[in-house]
């Protein structure tokens, strides 16, 4: 039996099959902005990436950014937009999903940029979200991990868990995402169940969504971290996972790496970056937190992309949300 899980690598699944990008109706400049990570190597993903999308095409510049904790920062990059002459800049966060850095942090740097340029006019993209494609790129490599190299004990489906693990947010409406995203992979996938859990803020979290796993006694379990690229989170599901492994020998738990410079996703960034060429992105604001404040204060539900005017630490010391009912107290809450 297996004392350690097999931890699949990125370059197992890097593809080659680049599928041309339709064209830009413009060529103005993109800013790529990442979480941001204080892991090296989660940082230059980011940076990998934005390099990556620029190599096909080179009619704009494309400048990568970080929200938070490394840099460049969004600041940084707008500073060198102006440098070149640019007004009109596209703005794409490099976020799985709308929570509160979509909705609140990015938007209040733009702010701040405007304050320091008032000349500069932002048109600022959707996040990646739940697309055809990201649910292909999963499909396929969870078809690969089927092939002997990934399953040499030939392990059905029907005897495996499904293991899916998001970034967690303070957002319910992102949370929410999580579980339809997982529910979309496990439709028609064979696989007995799945388990949904997060690594950060909400709840349930990574090691008790091991224990329901094992609950249903698998034979293997699939972790899948919901991430575009390593960090400390994602090296932390590795190692809870490789701990795991080492308590229940008896099942074999196969941890999936980060999407990383997949084509799939040029194809959605490439989408999201149109539609803010052509004033089309278009934002699910019904369960948004910061709508349903901002109805309460003001009588009304417009909102726009600045769901904010705080500009504040993102990340405090410890963690605020390490019991559920903690969570449970602030999750409706605004900032």
């Amino acid at each position: 039996m297996p004392t350690h899980p097999i931890i699949t690598r990125i370059s197992d699944f890097v593809t080659s099959d680049v599928t041309p990008l339709p064209e830009l109706p413009a060529r103005r400049p993109l800013l790529l902005i990442g979480h941001g990570s204080r892991d090296p190597e989660g940082r230059q993903h980011l940076l990998d990436f934005a390099s990556a999308y620029q190599a096909l095409d080179r009619s704009r510049p494309v400048i990568p950014c970080f929200l938070e904790l490394t840099t460049p920062t969004i600041l940084d990059a707008v500073d060198q937009c102006v440098a070149q002459g640019y007004t009109d800049i596209s703005v794409m966060p490099v976020l799985l999903f709308a929570a509160r850095h979509n909705k609140f942090d990015v938007t209040n740097e733009l702010d701040r940029a405007r304050r320091r340029y008032p000349q500069l006019t932002f048109h600022y993209g959707r996040h990646f979200g739940i697309t055809p494609e990201i649910l292909d790129l999963w499909h396929q490599r969870l078809q690969q991990l089927d092939e002997p190299r990934y399953n040499p004990r030939g392990i059905a489906r029907d005897d495996t868990v499904l293991l899916f693990v998001g970034r967690g947010a303070s957002d319910p409406d992102a949370n929410g995402d999580v579980y339809k995203m997982a529910r979309l992979l496990w439709e028609g996938s064979g696989y007995q169940t799945v388990e949904i859990c997060f690594i950060g803020i909400t709840h349930p979290r990574l090691d008790v969504g091991f224990q329901r796993a094992r609950l249903y006694q698998p034979k293997r379990i699939v972790v899948l971290p919901y991430f575009l690229f390593t960090g400390v989170l994602v090296k932390k599901i590795i190692d809870i996972t490789s701990q795991q492994q080492v308590e229940c020998p008896g099942i074999e738990i196969t941890c999936l790496p980060e999407m990383g410079r997949h084509p799939n996703l040029m194809q959605v960034l490439r989408r999201r970056e149109i539609e803010t060429q052509r004033g089309q992105v278009q934002m699910n604001c019904e369960l948004c937190k910061f709508r349903l404040a901002a109805v309460s204060i003001n009588g009304h539900g417009h909102h726009g992309h600045d769901h904010g005017h705080h500009h504040g630490p993102h990340h405090s010391s410890g963690d605020p949300y390490q019991q559920p009912q903690q969570y449970h107290q602030r999750a409706w809450q605004v900032p």
